[in-house]
C-alpha cells in the first residue's frame, strides 16, 4: 500500500477511499510552496481492469479524492496534484480525458450498474460536502488546518484587538465650546498653581453670570427660568429628561408638581442659624452618600457655604459651583422645586378623596397641607419648614450630572471630594493593620484635617445576588446606606464617635444607642447628648470597626498647598501592565506631596461612557532608579481615582500608570447611544453630549515642537516598512507567476512528446528509450528512478531553507508502448473500460496549474487574515476582523499633584518607538478579562 509522507520523515499509514472503491492512492506532503501531489499506483490499477464495477469505484474513489483535496487546501498555499505512473508508459495527464472515459462507459449498452453506481457516487459527494470534515470553514474552536498552535494563538489575538483602535473625543458636530476648550489646554512642562485658583475663578465668573440674569430680568420684568434645566416645562409635558437619564428611565421617581420658592414656603430664608449637619434630610432620591457628605461638611465651619457663591432669592436664581474632574465649575438655576402633591386644580386622585370632607376653603387648605413648608418637597428637604439651601444645592447637583438619576448612588468620599476638592481615600476595616494608630492618627482629626463618611453591607447579598428587596439592619444599621462621621471622642478610656443618618431617623440599637444601660447622666452631661428619633447616635470604636466595612477619609488642603495636574489618553491592553506614557515629577525642594491619578467622572455623561470599566494603579520611582518609592493605596470599591501621600526631596520622579479595564456585558457604545437618540431626545442628547465633550477635551492636549518632530519620523519609518513590505510581496508574486509560466512550458512539452509517442505507436514503430537531455525541467522537479519499490519515497535536495521536496513524474521506458486511446476496440462495456483504464494511468493533476487563481487578500499575514466563524454583528467589529466585538479600551487620565513646594513641576512624556519592556508589576501579575463585569457598590440609601 501507499504510504503518506511528511517532509524527510515518513509516516506510514494507509489511506482508506470513500463508499467501496477499491483504488489504492498515496499522498506526498510537504512543507513548501510546490504543492500536494496524490499518486495512483499503477499496477492497483491495472488489476481493476479485470472487474468492470471496480473500475467504476475507482473513478469514483479518485473524484472524491480530488475533490477532499481540493477543499482541504483551497485558500492555502499548498494544494494537491494528482498522477498516475507506469513504468511501461507516460500518462496523457488531463483530467477530461479521464472524465470522457467514464462518460463512455455510463452510456454503453450493459450500464445498469454504472448509472446505479453514479446515483451512489453523487449522493456519498452531497453527504461528503455536507459533513462538518468537508466544510470549507474552519470549524469552531478548533485551529485551521497547516497551522502550529502558535500561530493560532497569535491570530486570536490578532483578531481579538481593534484594528482602529481611538476613542470618541466629541458627541455633538462642531462643537465650538470644546474646540475653545482644547486650545486652553495646557501642553509641556506645567508649573504649580495656588489650589484655590480655580475655585476663585468659578466663583467670579459665576458672579457675573449671576448678576447678568438678575440685571436682566429685572429689565423685563419676570422672574428667572432655566432653560436648560426646566423642570415644570419638563414634567408637565412628559419628556422627563431632568429625572431620567440618557439611556434609561426611572419610573419610580413621580413627582406630582413644582412650585417656586415663594409658593412653597411660607416665609423662605436661604439659610437660618447657618448649614448644619441637623437641617440634612434625604428626600426620596437614592443619594445618601451626597446627603451624608453634606452631614459630614455640616460639622466643619464655612465648607457648605462655599458652594453658592451668589443669589438673588427674589428673582430666584441661585449660583454653585462643584469640583469636577480637577478644577471648579459653575452652575446656575431657578427656584422651582419638585413637589409630592399636584396643585389642587391638577389633582386626580388627592382632590376627589379631599373634597369628601366640608371645608371653608377648600383648595387653601389644601395648598396648606399638601404643597406648603419643607415637608411638601419631593426630594431632600431641611428640619425647618422655612429653610431651603439643602434641595437648592441637590437641585444644583443634579443639574450638574444631568438629571436626578444620576446622583443615585455612589460613596461619601466622592461627594465630599465633588464639594470641597479634597483626596479620599478608601479604608477597609479588615485592612487596618495598627487600630490605635488609626483612631490616634486617623479618627481623632475628623473635622480638622479629614472627614470620614461609613458605610455597611457590601458583600451582604453575594449568597443572594437576585435580592431587590428593603435593606437588611444590622441592629437598626441599614446594608447599603452611608453614615457620616461626626465626632470622636475618647472619656475616660472609651473610645465613642457620634454617628448620623441621613434619613434623620432610624439609629444604631446597639451599646451607647439611645436608652442603652451604658448612658448615665454623666456620660449625657459629657457628651452633651439628647435621645430622639432625630438618625444622630453613639457608637463604640469596637462596634464601628465589627458593624462598618467600609471608611471613606476625605483629606483637605488649605491655601497652602499648590496644585499641578496634567491629563492624557492611553490605549489599555486586555493583558494590563504598566503603560509606555508616564508623567515626571520634578521638585525644587523638600516637600509633602500628594499624588493623585484619576479618571473622568462618567457621572456626568450617563449613557455615553461606554462599554469599559477602568481601575487605576501607579507607581512613583526616581529617575534613574528600578525600584519604586511608594505605589497608590488599593482601591476595591471606588475606582474614580487612586493617591498616595509622601514627603519627597529635591529631584526629578517619575509616575508610571497602570490601566486595566473590564468590558461591561450588555453594555452600548457611545456610537449606538447617539445613533438611537438623536431623534427621540434630542435635547437629552445634546445636554449630554456637551458635558461628555467638554470633559474628554483633558484627553486632546495639542502636541509640542519635540513630539511633533518625533510622530513625524516614526510615521516616516512606518511608511519605508509599510513599501518594503509591498515590495516583497511583489517580488514573491512575480517568482510565483515565473514558476508557472515554467510549468506551462513544461507541460506543452511533455504533450508534444506524448502526441509524437501517439503518432509513432500508430504508424508500428517502437520508440527509443528516453535519454538524459530529454529528461525534464530539473529547476522545477527533480528527477526521480522508475523502480517500483521506491515508487512511494521522496527524493529531497537540500538547500539554505531546509528539505525540498520532489514531485513524481513518470518516465517511458524502452519497452513498446501501447496505444493511449485505441479506437479499433469493438463497442463493448469491456473495451470501452480498457480504454478508461488506461486514460487513468496518464491521469495528471497539478495545483498550481489546475486549480483556480487565489485572490489576493488585503491582508497577506496569514495570522491576519483567516478568521473564525460568524460574520460581525450590525455596527460591531469595527476592527472588520471577523470578531464579534473588538477589544477597543481608551482611558483619559490625569496626574494631580498637591504639594507644598510652588516651583514644582509635571510633565507628560510619551515615548516616540516602544522597542523597550514595561515595567513588570512583579507583585501582581497582569490580569484582566474581556466579558468580567465589575459589580458596582454605591449606597444608595
Amino acid at each position: 500500500m501507499p504510504t503518506h509522507k511528511t517532509g524527510s520523515r515518513a509516516e506510514t499509514r494507509q489511506i482508506r477511499h470513500w463508499g467501496q472503491s477499491a483504488l489504492p492512492i498515496g499522498l506526498n506532503q510537504n512543507n513548501t510552496s510546490s504543492g500536494i501531489r496524490l499518486s495512483i499506483c499503477p499496477e492497483s490499477a491495472r488489476a481493476c481492469t479485470q472487474n468492470t464495477a471496480k473500475g467504476m469505484q475507482a473513478i469514483t474513489g479518485l473524484r472524491v479524492a480530488i475533490v477532499s483535496l481540493s477543499t482541504t487546501y483551497r485558500g492555502s498555499n499548498r494544494a494537491p496534484t494528482v498522477e498516475s505512473h507506469d513504468d511501461a508508459q507516460d500518462g496523457l495527464g488531463c483530467h477530461k480525458d479521464c472524465l470522457l472515459a467514464e462518460k463512455r462507459i455510463l452510456h454503453s449498452k450493459d450500464n445498469t450498474e454504472f448509472r446505479k453506481m453514479e446515483e451512489d457516487e453523487i449522493e456519498m459527494m452531497r453527504q461528503y460536502s455536507e459533513s462538518p470534515r468537508s466544510s470549507s470553514r474552519t470549524p469552531r474552536n478548533k485551529p485551521p488546518p497547516n497551522q502550529a498552535p502558535q500561530d493560532t494563538i497569535k491570530q486570536f489575538w490578532n483578531q481579538f484587538n481593534t484594528r482602529y483602535p481611538g476613542k470618541i473625543f466629541t458627541i455633538l458636530p462642531n462643537n465650538p465650546y470644546a474646540r475653545s476648550k482644547v486650545a486652553q489646554q495646557p501642553t509641556g512642562v506645567i508649573q504649580g498653581s495656588d489650589a484655590a485658583r480655580s475655585y476663585e475663578q468659578a466663583r467670579k465668573e459665576c458672579e457675573i453670570a449671576v448678576e447678568r440674569i438678575v440685571k436682566e430680568c429685572e429689565r423685563i420684568n419676570q422672574r428667572y427660568s432655566d432653560p436648560h434645566f426646566d423642570i415644570e416645562f419638563d414634567l408637565k409635558t412628559g419628556k422627563r429628561n431632568c429625572l431620567d437619564g440618557l439611556a434609561e428611565e426611572n419610573m419610580e421617581m413621580r413627582p406630582r408638581g413644582v412650585k417656586r420658592v415663594t409658593d412653597i414656603f411660607e416665609h423662605p430664608q436661604f439659610y437660618i442659624n447657618g448649614p448644619t449637619a441637623g437641617d440634612v434630610r434625604q428626600g426620596r432620591d437614592g443619594d445618601c452618600w451626597l446627603m451624608a457628605a453634606l452631614c459630614t461638611m455640616g460639622n466643619k465651619q464655612g465648607l457648605i457655604d462655599r458652594l453658592c457663591v451668589a443669589r438673588n432669592e427674589k428673582v430666584g436664581v441661585y449660583g454653585f459651583v462643584f469640583y469636577r474632574d480637577g478644577e471648579w465649575q459653575q452652575f446656575i438655576i431657578d427656584d422651582k422645586l419638585y413637589l409630592r402633591a399636584a396643585d389642587y386644580d391638577e389633582s386626580i386622585e388627592e382632590r376627589p378623596i379631599w373634597d369628601d370632607i366640608s371645608r371653608k376653603d377648600t383648595e387653601e387648605e389644601y395648598r396648606k397641607v399638601w404643597q406648603t413648608g419643607s415637608r411638601a418637597l419631593y426630594f431632600a428637604q431641611c428640619s425647618d419648614d422655612n429653610e431651603t439651601w439643602l434641595p437648592l444645592l441637590e437641585k444644583a447637583y443634579a443639574k450638574a450630572h444631568g438629571d436626578y438619576t444620576a446622583i443615585e448612588g455612589g460613596f461619601v468620599g466622592e461627594a465630599i471630594e465633588d464639594l470641597t476638592g479634597g483626596v479620599t481615600s478608601e479604608i477597609l476595616s479588615t485592612n487596618i493593620l495598627d487600630k490605635d494608630k488609626f483612631w490616634k492618627e486617623e479618627l481623632m482629626n475628623v473635622n480638622k484635617q479629614f472627614l470620614f463618611g461609613c458605610a455597611t453591607g457590601i458583600f451582604s447579598n453575594w449568597l443572594d445576588p437576585k435580592y431587590r428587596g428593603p435593606p437588611r439592619e444590622r441592629k437598626g444599621i441599614s446594608e447599603g446606606h452611608s453614615y457620616s462621621i461626626m465626632e470622636a471622642k475618647e472619656i475616660n478610656g472609651v473610645r465613642l464617635l457620634r454617628l448620623r443618618n441621613p434619613w434623620g431617623k432610624k439609629e444604631w440599637s446597639g451599646a451607647w444607642s439611645d436608652g442603652s444601660e451604658e448612658w448615665t447622666p454623666e456620660w449625657m452631661k459629657l457628651l452633651n447628648h439628647k435621645f430622639g428619633n432625630d438618625g444622630v447616635f453613639w457608637i463604640s470604636y469596637d462596634d464601628l470597626l465589627k458593624k462598618y466595612q467600609h471608611f471613606d477619609r476625605t483629606r483637605l488642603f488649605g491655601p497652602e498647598w499648590t496644585l499641578t495636574q496634567q491629563w492624557m489618553s492611553l490605549n489599555v491592553p486586555w493583558s494590563a501592565d504598566y503603560a509606555y506614557e508616564k508623567f515626571v515629577i520634578e521638585i525644587s525642594s523638600t516637600s509633602p506631596v500628594v499624588v493623585v491619578l484619576s479618571q473622568l467622572d462618567t457621572r456626568y455623561f450617563r449613557g455615553l461612557e461606554g462599554e469599559y470599566d477602568f481601575t487605576l494603579q501607579f507607581r512613583l520611582q526616581k529617575e534613574g532608579e528600578e525600584d519604586y518609592i511608594v505605589r497608590s493605596s488599593t482601591n476595591y470599591m471606588m475606582s474614580r481615582s487612586v493617591n498616595t501621600d509622601i514627603t519627597l526631596d529635591a529631584g526629578r520622579y517619575c509616575v508610571l500608570v497602570k490601566v486595566t479595564a473590564y468590558r461591561r456585558k450588555n453594555a452600548d457604545n457611545p456610537e449606538d447611544v447617539v445613533r438611537r437618540t438623536a431623534s427621540s431626545r434630542r435635547e437629552k442628547l445634546v445636554q449630554m453630549g456637551l458635558s461628555y465633550d467638554l470633559a474628554h477635551t483633558k484627553g486632546l492636549t495639542l502636541e509640542t515642537e519635540a513630539e511633533k518632530k518625533e510622530r513625524e519620523e516614526r510615521e516616516e519609518r512606518q511608511r519605508f516598512l509599510e513599501r518594503q513590505k509591498l515590495r516583497d510581496q511583489t517580488m514573491k508574486k512575480l517568482q510565483q507567476q515565473h514558476i508557472r509560466e515554467k510549468k506551462i512550458q513544461a507541460r506543452r512539452e511533455r504533450m508534444m512528446k506524448r502526441e509524437r509517442l501517439r503518432e509513432a505507436v500508430e504508424a508500428g514503430q517502437h520508440f527509443p528509450a528516453e535519454s538524459e537531455d530529454d529528461a525534464e525541467d530539473e529547476e522545477l522537479t527533480p528527477r526521480v528512478g522508475h523502480d517500483q519499490d521506491k515508487l512511494d519515497q521522496m527524493i529531497s535536495t537540500r538547500n539554505g531553507n531546509g528539505l525540498q521536496p520532489t514531485t513524481r513524474r513518470a518516465r517511458v521506458s524502452s519497452r513498446p508502448i501501447r496505444p493511449m486511446l485505441r479506437t479499433d476496440y469493438p463497442k463493448t462495456s469491456a473495451n470501452h473500460y480498457q480504454e478508461m483504464m488506461e486514460l487513468l494511468q496518464d491521469f495528471e493533476f497539478d495545483s498550481d496549474l489546475d486549480m483556480p487563481p487565489e485572490h489576493s487578500p488585503a491582508h497577506p499575514s496569514p495570522s491576519s487574515t483567516a478568521s473564525f466563524p460568524g460574520p460581525p454583528p450590525p455596527n460591531r467589529g469595527a476592527g472588520g476582523d471577523g470578531s464579534v466585538n473588538p477589544w477597543n479600551a481608551v482611558c483619559v487620565v490625569g496626574l494631580k499633584v498637591f504639594s507644598k513646594d510652588p516651583e514644582l513641576k509635571l510633565q507628560v512624556v510619551r515615548p516616540g518607538c516602544y522597542d523597550g519592556e514595561a515595567a513588570l508589576d512583579r507583585d501582581d501579575p497582569a490580569v484582566s478579562a474581556t466579558f468580567e463585569t465589575r459589580s458596582s457598590f454605591f449606597f444608595k440609601g
